[in-house]
């Protein structure tokens, strides 16, 4: 077990890095951290792709008879969702802007009990 998790010490890392966004998006009442707790839930969603996708000894998937060979398809879909990560952070930080302008306060459940109180 020890000599498993030495060689995937990515696996490892991922896990940590999916708890630490989780427990930021759950945990947190500041909806900026919530924002950076979600790109670092993003970040071990990468990592895993990416560490499920590698495989030893394997060539690039180029015009060549010897095998195996490495799926592009994972590193393609990380990217794409790279440029949506990015997208959606803009996005979430635009709303934040606005929600502080109208509202005053970034706490979500200061801002529950006032969408509540109208």
């Amino acid at each position: 077990m020890i000599d498993l998790l030495a060689t995937r010490y990515y696996y490892l890392v991922t896990f940590l890095l999916l708890g630490v966004g989780a427990y930021m998006m759950i945990g947190n009442r500041n909806l900026v951290k919530k924002v950076i707790g979600m790109n670092i839930f993003q970040t071990g969603i990468f990592l895993f792709f990416i560490a499920a996708a590698y495989l030893e000894g394997a060539s690039p998937p180029v015009l060549t008879a010897e095998a195996p060979h490495v799926s592009p398809l994972p590193h393609v879909l990380i990217l794409t969702a790279i440029v949506v990560g990015v997208s959606l952070t803009a996005v979430a930080l635009g709303l934040i802007v606005r929600i502080y302008a109208d509202y005053g306060t970034l706490d979500a459940e200061v801002l529950w009990e006032v969408r509540h109180d109208d």
